[in-house]
């Protein structure tokens, strides 16, 4: 493994831990970085490269799930519910499992659907989409004069609502973290909230998705590109860290128009790049 393959393991690990929490499409990225710039696929083939994607995926779920260690333990029943939670409130495994089941389902009847639709104007216009969307959230947001929910507040209805929203990440391009927290925001919660029950439901379902994807390609694992897995893998793991911390501190006073007006830049470059 010569220095550029490790500069290059190291970089798109560093994509992948900066994007694919933040609702900015870490697809729309990996388009620019990789497939313009890095071209993994001719360093290591196609399905190799393919596999390393999955690798440092699960990098960046692998600190996700170790920052919400606590509340993890407590859905699983390993670590009794906070004293400020009154009987029958807060977050439950069930309200997680509600809003994970329309994009499960949806995902695995149309796994192979949505990967033929995936091309570079597709995500460009997801991209798009889903800053629009965004500029939404944050408008119906602010006229609701209600008090905001925070993610204990959360109902099996809201958490069905969200989970609906979840569907359109099935789009490539449009991101997960974007639909959910828009979501989220449109139905009241505060935008902290919404991030917060984003990422929670999000290491169950992209677990399953990357440990299936894992399965069909296991074939195309090789022990001499175990190097270059496990730089991609640590970076993504060390990157998201810092970014999932950072964001949460952030999104609530940015809210979601600034990652809007970034996502429609984006797909515009996308546009003009591959036109």
């Amino acid at each position: 493994m010569d220095v550029w393959e490790w500069v290059v393991a190291a970089i798109l690990g560093l994509v992948e831990g900066l994007t694919e929490y933040a609702p900015v499409s870490s697809t729309g990225h990996m388009i620019i970085v990789d497939d313009l710039w890095l071209k993994s696929s001719e360093l290591v083939g196609s399905q190799n490269a393919y596999v390393f994607k999955i690798v440092i995926q699960l990098g960046s779920i692998l600190a996700v799930a170790l920052l919400f260690k606590d509340r993890l333990l407590q859905l699983a029943g390993f670590k009794k519910q906070a004293a400020t939670q009154s009987e029958g409130r807060g977050l439950t495994l069930g309200k997680v499992a509600v809003g994970l089941l329309p994009a499960a389902v949806l995902g695995l009847l149309f796994e192979d659907k949505m990967e033929s639709i995936f091309h570079v104007r597709t995500v460009a216009f997801a991209l798009i989409a889903g800053a629009f969307l965004m500029i939404a959230a944050d408008f119906i947001n602010k006229r609701n004069n209600k008090k905001k929910q925070q993610v204990d507040d959360i109902s099996y209805k809201q958490a069905l609502a969200i989970g609906l929203f979840q569907c359109l990440a099935l789009w490539p391009g449009f991101s997960r973290s974007g639909s959910t927290i828009s979501g989220g925001v449109m139905l009241g919660l505060t935008h902290r909230a919404a991030a917060n029950f984003t990422f929670i439901m999000a290491i169950p379902i992209m677990v399953g998705a990357s440990a299936l994807s894992l399965i069909k390609n296991w074939d195309a694992l090789e022990i001499s590109l175990l190097p270059f897995y496990a730089t991609g893998f640590i970076s993504a793991f060390l990157v998201s860290l810092v970014v999932v911390r950072f964001f949460l501190k952030l999104i609530n006073k940015i809210k979601l128009v600034p990652f809007a007006l970034y996502r429609i830049a984006l797909g515009l470059l996308l546009l003009f790049l591959f036109s």
